[in-house]
C-alpha cells in the first residue's frame, strides 16, 4: 500500500479505529496507537556492487497500559499531514513497525472496513540477494550420471 491510498482511506474513515491484523493472523492489541511516523530512507550497495535506495512511510506502533486507548483514522490522517514536511510528495510504500519481544517491520498489504474499524492487513518483508546474475553460480549442465541428477542442485 502506498501513501496516497491510505490518506484516502484514512480520510473516508476519520471515526474509525485501526486494528492491525498480523501477517500469522494475530493482532496489535486494540489500544496501540502510533507514537512515530516518518519517512526512512536506505541506500545500500549490494553485493553486485549497484548503490541501491529504498524509502519508506514508517507508523510506529505502541502498546501501552492505557486499554481503553483507541486511536482514529482522523488522528492519524492529521498525524501524517504534520509530518508532510518530512516525508515529503513521494507516494511512498507504507510499514507498520511493531515489537513484540523484537522490533519488526510490516508492510501494509491492504486495509478493510469493517464495522466502526479499518483493519490494516499486514505482510511480511524478506532478504534477497539483488545481483543473482552477478553473485549465484551458474547452473551445471547435468549428465544424468550425477547422484543429483535431475534436481537441479549440482
Amino acid at each position: 500500500m502506498k501513501t496516497s491510498e491510505l490518506l484516502t482511506t484514512l480520510q473516508q474513515h476519520p471515526d474509525h479505529h485501526l486494528q492491525y491484523i498480523l501477517p500469522d493472523g494475530g493482532m496489535i492489541p486494540i489500544h496501540a496507537h502510533i507514537t512515530e511516523v516518518g519517512r526512512v530512507d536506505k541506500t545500500f550497495l549490494d553485493c553486485g556492487a549497484t548503490v541501491r535506495k529504498i524509502s519508506t512511510l514508517s507508523l510506529q506502533a505502541w502498546v501501552a497500559d492505557d486499554v481503553d486507548h483507541r486511536f482514529t483514522a482522523g488522528k492519524l490522517g492529521l498525524i501524517i499531514d504534520r509530518a508532510s514536511s518530512i516525508i515529503g510528495a513521494d507516494d511512498l510504500p507504507v510499514e507498520i513497525e511493531y515489537e513484540d519481544g523484537l522490533i519488526s517491520q510490516f508492510p501494509v498489504e491492504r486495509i478493510a472496513s469493517s464495522n466502526e474499524a479499518l483493519l490494516f492487513h499486514l505482510g511480511t518483508k524478506h532478504t534477497d540477494c539483488l545481483a543473482k546474475e552477478i553473485c549465484l553460480p551458474p547452473e551445471k549442465e547435468d549428465d544424468g550420471d550425477s547422484c543429483c541428477s535431475g534436481t537441479g542442485c549440482c
